[in-house]
């Protein structure tokens, strides 16, 4: 039998809490009460025979006094018990009362109500003796021309799982039920009927197929999902017929269904690799992501367009629908956008980018009438960053991508203006052609911006790359124009003359520390003055900047003075006018310095701000050679290095993958013919149907047979002693947001043990889902009992408990045996995932729970001991290997990771080799961990400290 055969009928939910009734007051209810106090009693006689009871006296009883009503809730009581209860002698023959019970349903099944005729049908679906169903035969055959759907598909049901067990009470099945589907019109008959044939008699099947399959279309989309199974099924195991089903297969993605759709593309894409295939499944895909309205649907259906592209022959095949997937972007839901957002970037070539990225830009601007959706800020950093890689792969693209951008440098969110501000500075230092487009378009925008990250990161363009003496002037006015009237102190004090008392008045706070972007500490110094606040809007926008008490921002437009000012004095021959230039660049850092320390910003300006524009003047009073160069063209070497190890990291990932991707064929690998290929060798693709209803119940093994030497005894964990009266173990399987305990109970005693019970609790984001019925155990019998867990967040979880039971005959309480802890590997939920520096920082100073763990490990390499901690806590090293390779006595590596859940995971690794000790001396250092929530700090500390302890050298 193959999994999905494994069915499971009645769950019945039972409370424990109360005491069993005894066998006379449930006798005398059966007997002498009326039909609501029977209705309770046989529930209560049904729960008792679950639990291991075996009340043969009750069965006379129910056959006399219950089974002739005809009330509906008792019938579907009875059939619930006949199921259950014992039919059977202890040697094996079927009991006499059973023949009475044969009778009464073979009344039912003639009985005039459908309801009765169809849930008894179901009934006898779950019968295993072919005595009982011998006499019935008859019976249930007429039910096949029952005037009602409910009836006939039930007794196709009952047919086929009697043919399935006992295929000499029916041998004729398959005839009759081709006959039956032939002339029926009901779709779920036709259905099952179907679904029957295909597994009882797929010739016949394919035959009756044979006969409509033009007339496919307009069948029942459960009939037509059955009709792609089998088309699949047949092709799997015999791919000569392929041609004979390929169009039928065609006609189905056109269903008005989109599960039959979705089946059908898939189908269609294991079955044929041809171009036209490929396209039109890929076509189906990517409508049914455009009309369905579930985010998680589109999610899935994306993915399996991913998985399309992953293939090299079928990557050429979807760059055509890059505009059709472009699309998908009329969903609102970011997830989605990003994913479909990175499927164009996979697929992009010089043959369609020019469509991506017009396409691109109006999406682009579109973000910017819309303002109410919480997620657009997020999107519109997706769509530069989107046209940044486009413009890096394909220059030409560049100059029709930069104006657009542009404009967002004066956006009000600082995230989007960043990534336009990074792709501004990449492309004007690869473009020398597109610079003065940029210098242009920058002084266009530079008053109009808002954060003073941005500005800083728009001086440094404009101090760097303002090459002619129109654009340095340009920048100078721009300047000016932005700090307002000089001198600053004089002016403030001017502007507040009216409001102000002469002396201010000066008030302390308490100290504040702050963690700075970097996860260092800083003193804050509330030293502030108290003065009447003047609307802030009326300020130029660096003036508002270092009245905030902002003076970083002065050091960089110090540097950017000192640099259009070196390079004023180069450009500009006349002495006089060199000199008023520089006079005017040393004027505002001098009024920046006397502003700094006044009273009037908000926070003084730090040492460190002092010693730059200080050197920046000395440099400017000078004017040597040397600085010259400095400030000149090693600023510029420095970045051109950066981006040009940037792109080099970028080209050897993108290489890895394609490597990955292309399959090597070897000149003498033999080649498989088709039509010579005997029918065995064919089935080395696993059936898809199979594998995705495996993965559906939770028993895909593909994890542990990638791996040879995993098995499921590495996860066997053992619960009790050898030596107690009860041993338990159990298998811990992990299936993504639940756990499966199988626990394996064995009696080691010579006793019965009745009410068995195995106790369990959790500790942690974990739930018991369900509690284990209790058992009896026979003496050294043993048994397995499941149990299922759900997890709700990435944390160590604990499951604890004891098993507890009776020894029959013992006058003594109920015995415990207490079960050793079972621990739930957190890494089971995290996965190694990526993100820009930017993000992390971002995160780093978020993120509220920092747990710091000490090295403690007896590794000597400092790069080993990296490796393992990235092997053992599935994490993935953010920092490039350029900057990890060569050899100096510490490191320092960033790492990443998220959970199944969505929770990030950040982590730093500062390590050191202590070259005094030798060099044998083990590593040191320390790694900080940080997360959002506090379960997962620390059970990513204490993976790493369990890790770090076990490794060998």
């Amino acid at each position: 039998m193959t999994a999905a055969e494994n069915v499971c009928y009645t769950l019945i939910n039972v409370p424990m809490d109360s005491e069993p009734p005894s066998e006379i007051s449930l006798k005398n209810d059966l007997e002498k009460g009326d039909v609501k106090s029977k209705t309770e009693a046989l529930k209560k006689v049904i729960i008792m025979i679950l639990n291991g009871e075996k009340l043969p006296g009750l069965l006379m009883t129910i056959i006399r006094f219950v089974l002739p009503l005809q009330d509906h809730t008792i019938k579907k009581l009875l059939l619930v018990f006949w199921e259950i209860v014992p039919k059977t002698t202890p040697d094996g023959r079927l009991l006499h009362e059973m023949i009475l019970v044969c009778d009464a349903y073979r009344k039912d099944l003639q009985h005039p109500n459908e309801f009765i005729r169809g849930s008894t049908l179901r009934f006898l679906c779950k019968l295993k003796e072919a005595e009982l169903l011998e006499p019935l035969m008859p019976a249930i055959r007429a039910c096949l021309e029952h005037r009602h759907s409910y009836v006939r598909r039930n007794a196709v049901l009952a047919i086929y799982t009697i043919y399935r067990n006992f295929e000499h009470l029916i041998p004729d099945a398959p005839e009759l039920i081709h006959d039956f589907l032939v002339n029926e019109k009901d779709a779920s008959c036709k259905r099952n009927a179907f679904m029957m044939l295909i597994h009882a008699d797929q010739d016949r099947a394919l035959d009756y197929l044979s006969t409509c399959i033009d007339q496919v279309q307009t069948f029942g989309d459960i009939l037509q999902l059955v009709i792609v199974e089998l088309i699949y099924k047949v092709c799997h195991a015999n791919p000569s017929e392929r041609a004979r089903f390929i169009r039928c297969i065609y006609n189905l993605l056109q269903s008005s269904s989109p599960a039959v759709k979705y089946e059908a593309a898939g189908t269609l894409v294991t079955l044929s690799s041809a171009p036209t295939a490929i396209k039109a499944a890929a076509q189906c895909y990517i409508d049914l992501i455009i009309k369905e309205s579930d985010n998680n649907v589109k999610l899935i259906v994306l993915d399996r367009l991913v998985e399309l592209k992953e293939h090299p022959a079928h990557e050429r095949v979807l760059q055509d629908l890059v505009m059709d997937i472009l699309r998908v972007l009329s969903t609102p839901d970011l997830e989605v956008r990003k994913k479909t957002l990175q499927l164009a970037l996979d697929l992009v070539s010089s043959r369609n980018v020019e469509e991506l990225v017009i396409v691109l830009k109006k999406e682009v601007i579109k973000t910017n009438n819309v303002s109410e959706h919480e997620d657009t800020d997020k999107y519109r950093q997706l769509l530069v960053r989107t046209l940044h890689s486009c413009s890096v792969r394909f220059p030409d693209m560049a100059a029709n991508v930069i104006p657009v951008l542009m404009e967002f440098l004066s956006d009000s969110n600082e995230a989007a203006a960043a990534d336009v501000l990074e792709f501004v500075r990449e492309a004007i230092q690869r473009f020398d052609s597109l610079r003065m487009l940029i210098v242009e378009k920058m002084l266009e925008v530079f008053h109009a911006i808002k954060s003073v990250k941005i500005y800083r990161g728009a001086l440094w363009i404009l101090g760097e790359y303002c090459s002619t003496k129109e654009d340095i002037q340009s920048v100078m006015t721009e300047v000016r124009r932005s700090l307002g009237e000089i001198p600053i102190v004089e002016s403030e004090i001017k502007k507040e003359a009216g409001e102000l008392k002469p002396e201010e008045e000066i008030t302390v706070g308490p100290v504040q520390k702050l963690v700075t972007e970097m996860g260092t500490y800083a003193t804050q110094s509330a030293l502030s003055s108290s003065r009447p606040t003047k609307k802030e809007e009326d300020r130029p926008p660096l003036r508002g900047f270092l009245l905030d008490g902002d003076f970083f921002v002065a050091a960089s437009l110090a540097t950017t003075l000192t640099k259009i000012a070196l390079r004023y004095v180069a450009l500009v021959p006349e002495k006089k006018k060199q000199n008023s230039f520089v006079a005017e660049a040393m004027l505002l850092m001098a009024t920046i310095l006397h502003l700094g320390k006044s009273s009037l910003p908000k926070k003084p300006i730090t040492d460190d701000d002092v010693d730059r524009i200080s050197l920046c003047l000395k440099v400017l009073s000078e004017c040597s050679p040397l600085m010259n160069d400095i400030f000149n063209k090693e600023c510029r070497q420095s970045l051109s290095q950066m981006l040009s190890a940037k792109l080099e990291e970028e080209k050897l990932s993108q290489k890895k993958e394609s490597e990955k991707r292309n399959v090597a064929v070897q000149p003498d690998d033999p080649i498989s013919f088709m039509q010579l290929t005997a029918k065995n060798e064919m089935n080395c693709k696993e059936d898809q149907f199979q594998l995705s209803l495996l993965a559906a119940m939770g028993n895909t093994q593909r994890k542990e047979a990638a791996d040879p030497l995993a098995s499921k005894l590495n996860k066997v964990t053992q619960l009790t002693g050898f030596s107690d009266p009860v041993y338990a173990e159990a298998y811990v399987h992990v299936n993504q947001y639940d756990i499966v305990l199988d626990v394996l109970v064995v009696n080691q005693t010579s006793d019965t043990l009745q009410n068995c019970t195995l106790e369990l609790a959790t500790l942690g984001d974990l739930k018991l889902v369900e509690k284990p019925s209790p058992l009896t155990l026979a003496p050294h019998d043993f048994a397995n009992i499941k149990a299922n867990v759900k997890v709700a967040s990435t944390e160590n979880g604990i499951i604890f408990g004891n098993i507890v039971y009776d020894v029959s005959g013992a006058a003594s309480d109920r015995n415990c045996v207490v079960l050793s802890d079972i621990h739930i590997d957190i890494m089971d939920y995290i996965q190694p995932a990526t993100c820009t520096d930017a993000e992390f920082r971002q995160m780093w100073a978020e993120f509220e729970w920092e747990n710091k763990v000490t090295v403690n490990t007896n590794m000597i390499d400092l790069n080993d001991y990296l490796q393992h901690i990235l092997k053992s806590t599935n994490m993935k090293c953010l920092t490039p290997e350029k900057a990890l390779s060569g050899y100096c006595g510490f490191m320092a590596a960033n790492l990443y990771a998220r959970s199944i859940f969505g929770e990030d995971a950040l982590a730093n690794v500062s390590i050191e080799k202590p070259i005094h000790q030798g060099p044998d001396a083990a590593v040191t250092g320390h790694i900080r961990i940080r997360a959002k929530s506090q379960g997962m700090a620390l059970s990513l500390g204490d993976k790493i400290n369990l890790s770090q302890k076990k490794t060998s050298i």
